[in-house]
């Protein structure tokens, strides 16, 4: 009975654990969104949008952002937390002001509709990866791999301007991000149960940080797939 006892207890302080880890990833990755949404809503309203996609910031910004996520994955255990904090924010707030110009192509009530149509989806994946008893770890590599699938199409529509590859790529894209949502959230509740939160302050916010990257990356995305779909055009 005592064994019994034991486990129990182990088994709710791993829950707790994975909680309150989950909490921390949430919170920053809202803070992420929100500083997104209010820079992108008044750059666009500003008038700023229109210089920015029409002068040569906008494709410096869309390199720094790459250079961002590129720099804090693969420096994350080098770094500070505070630097890798500051990082998460200044990449949130550039992809403010390149997502600005979604406004110049589609109405705010399209862009709202959208929005509350992501966080429904995202919502209801990121349910499932938690309560799913099923292991989704064998999805990464095939989800990655409609990642980098989806840049490659996506370029080579540039010069093809095919409308039909457009529309593929954007319902693939659905699929892949949701997927990855459900993915990344049963990954880190696994970092939770795992013991991330016995590793020091540091190490809980760093994997915090990491985690709401991921999860911002996700949502952000699958906001963009959506609007393709369900964006009311200005014209």
């Amino acid at each position: 009975m005592q064994h019994v006892s034991n486990s129990m207890t182990l088994s709710q302080a791993r829950q707790e654990a994975s909680t309150i880890f989950l909490a921390k990833v949430f919170n920053w990755m809202a803070i992420g969104l929100g500083i997104t949404g209010v820079i992108a809503w008044f750059t666009a309203s500003s008038g700023l949008a229109v210089q920015l996609v029409q002068g040569p910031l906008f494709m410096v910004f869309l390199f720094a952002e790459l250079g961002l996520v590129f720099y804090l994955s693969a420096r994350i255990n080098k770094i500070q937390a505070g630097t890798a904090t500051g990082l998460f924010i200044g990449y949130a707030a550039l992809n403010g002001l390149t997502l600005s110009m979604i406004f110049l192509a589609y109405t705010a009530e399209s862009i709202a509709g959208t929005f509350f149509i992501t966080a429904g989806m995202f919502g209801a994946m990121a349910v499932y990866g938690l309560v799913t008893k099923r292991d989704l770890s064998g999805w990464g590599s095939f989800l990655i791999m409609g990642v980098i699938g989806i840049i490659i199409a996506s370029i080579v529509n540039i010069f093809l301007k095919s409308s039909s590859l457009y529309w593929a790529i954007s319902l693939i894209g659905v699929f892949v991000f949701v997927g990855l949502t459900a993915y990344d959230v049963q990954k880190i509740k696994q970092m939770g149960e795992d013991g991330i939160m016995e590793q020091g302050e540091e190490m809980v916010k760093k994997g915090a940080i990491m985690g709401a990257l991921a999860l911002y990356l996700d949502f952000i995305n699958l906001f963009l797939m959506l609007l393709r779909f369900f964006g009311g055009s200005r014209d």
